[in-house]
């Protein structure tokens, strides 16, 4: 899974991880075994309204504020690394 997810780990995280994931296992293994016959399926056990607000259109951020916290800007734009390559659009 480490490979998968490209994790580099230690053999000691390695041992520690897959004792972790033989627990979760054993839980899940555990649930499957729970009658749930008859047992409607639900979001959430208790049946609550969704509160919805207006939508109305409201002004975004300033430019400024939006980028405050940007690595790299340009003017009033965020500057990222180029990754499409090849021809002319």
């Amino acid at each position: 899974m480490a490979g998968l997810a490209r994790l580099s780990l230690g053999e000691e995280e390695v041992e520690s991880l897959t004792a972790d994931l033989d627990t979760i296992l054993d839980y899940v293994e555990m649930l499957q075994s729970v009658d749930t016959e008859g047992v409607e399926p639900t979001a959430h056990a208790l049946p609550l309204p969704t509160p919805l607000r207006e939508d109305r259109a409201e002004l975004g951020l300033a430019p400024e504020e939006a980028l405050g916290n940007a690595p790299a800007a340009a003017g009033t734009t965020f500057v990222v690394p180029k990754v499409i390559e090849g021809g002319e659009a």
